[in-house]
């Protein structure tokens, strides 16, 4: 039997507009639900969802397309990513913890396939971009 683990990262709208939201299981605003992506990996038994405001238009327009980076290219970056995004997480003081709210539970010896890892690595492009932050050092990748 297949197991489903969720690999999460969710930003509050409270750093962008200074409100507060509550997400519940049960209530969901039009907002949070155009906002919201899921992706099920045909080739593994995990699944990402991202819920962020403006980054389902701006996978759709600005990403590049499926098939541009290789699989092992986006496990490469995204391992970077989540281990300075997870130790950012663990600095409140001196991270916003506004932007780092949770770890990801992410692990380079699993293969979590190609759509899980395009999504993950578009998302740390789209979140470096929109929120100025630099999480491989060096200047911020283009859109």
């Amino acid at each position: 039997m297949k197991h489903l683990i969720l690999i999460m990262v969710i930003f509050s709208i409270a750093y962008s507009c200074g409100v507060n939201k509550q997400l519940t299981s049960n209530t969901k605003t039009s907002a949070q639900i155009g906002d919201t992506i899921t992706i099920n990996s045909n080739d593994s038994d995990y699944e990402i969802q991202i819920i962020e405001p403006g980054f389902n238009s701006w996978l759709r327009s600005r990403a590049k397309p499926k098939g541009f980076y290789s699989q092992q290219y986006l496990e490469t970056k995204n391992v970077f990513y989540v281990s300075t995004w997870n130790s950012r997480v663990l600095q409140p003081q001196r991270f916003n913890p506004n932007l780092y709210e949770m770890q990801i539970d992410y692990k380079a010896n699993i293969d979590y396939g190609y759509d899980v890892n395009y999504q993950l690595y578009n998302y740390f492009v789209y979140f470096q971009n929109r929120y100025k932050q630099n999480l491989l050092g060096g200047r911020i990748p283009p859109n």
